[in-house]
């Protein structure tokens, strides 16, 4: 399947102070995270996929498109929610989403229809006669995410959806971003919060301060961790149990320290535990995190894969 987004050599700069540098990187379809600190260079590359900015070097293509020689054809297959606050506030969400279906090509009739069809979709059947002005934050959020997706695009660029949210709002906003794959629409979004990617997300490009750190998928399995073991006996005969399963085990005395593995590796710990009558005394799963993999991103043991 054609890469959503490819970039070869990509540098932006804005005169001494370099915004992306050097990016080498192909983004497959699907739902992927865009992480890094504030500064990273997160909106930036998100504008050259736009076409907002161009690059100081190297080139980017977007679903097959150059964003600089091209900027219709892909602005016209991509849907953009921005982080600022940016809604006409004397409108009410069903005249600005419509205006917006209007401005991809719709039209007037159909317009309406996908619009008040959208809002139900992000949760504002009810207050899409409102002003915006007279909108929450977390309302205006889903306002945001509207307009991006009413003309049905074929990827969306979401800019830290979940700003400014409590945390109620932002479960909901993660929820309508998981929803989204059911749609077959292309997703990628922009966040600091390393939590609301591993949610929502399965592949990940890491950026610092403009450098690419990663991109590849986001593995469930090795977020999950190892599983540490103790048991009162038959330490080995476990051990030995659970690498005929294809897990892998060390131990220490009577200790085990099995995994990383899916949600089914206490299960099948606790079946061979039962099975030799080796006596469980106590398991706890490792923590693991996008964050740690961030902070530890020297290490070539925990990174996610290139």
């Amino acid at each position: 399947m054609e890469p959503v987004l490819q970039a070869s050599n990509l540098t932006h700069d804005f005169g001494e102070v370099i915004a992306l540098r050097d990016l080498n990187l192909e983004v497959p379809p699907g739902v992927t995270g865009l992480v890094g600190a504030n500064g990273a260079g997160k909106t930036t590359l998100l504008r050259v996929m736009l076409g907002l900015l161009h690059p100081t070097a190297g080139t980017t293509t977007v679903l097959g498109h150059n964003p600089e020689t091209e900027p219709l054809e892909v602005r016209a297959r991509i849907g953009y929610m921005p982080e600022g606050d940016c809604l006409p506030k004397d409108q009410t969400a069903a005249d600005f989403v419509a205006y917006a279906a209007q401005l991809a090509g719709i039209p007037h009739d159909e317009a309406r229809r996908r619009s008040s069809e959208t809002l139900f979709l992000v949760g504002l059947e009810e207050e899409r006669f409102r002003f915006l002005g007279d909108f929450s934050t977390g309302m205006q959020q889903r306002v945001k995410l509207a307009q991006a997706i009413v003309h049905d695009p074929d990827l969306l660029l979401l800019d830290e959806p979940a700003s400014g949210l409590d945390p109620d709002g932002r479960t909901q906003m993660l929820a309508l971003i998981k929803r989204l794959a059911e749609f077959d629409i292309n997703v990628i979004v922009s966040s600091h919060v390393l939590t609301d990617i591993e949610e929502t997300c399965d592949w990940v490009v890491m950026l610092d301060a403009g450098d690419l750190l990663k991109s590849g998928p986001l593995e469930r399995r090795e977020l999950l961790g190892t599983v540490d073991v103790e048991v009162l006996e038959r330490a080995e005969t476990v051990a030995e149990a659970l690498r005929a399963r294809g897990i892998e085990v060390s131990v220490d005395g009577r200790r085990l320290e099995a995994g990383p593995g899916d949600e089914t590796l206490e299960g099948a710990i606790v079946e061979e535990i039962a099975s030799a009558r080796a006596g469980l005394v106590r398991m706890t799963r490792e923590s693991t995190s996008l964050e740690d993999l961030f902070l530890d991103r020297d290490a070539p043991e925990r990174d996610v894969p290139q």
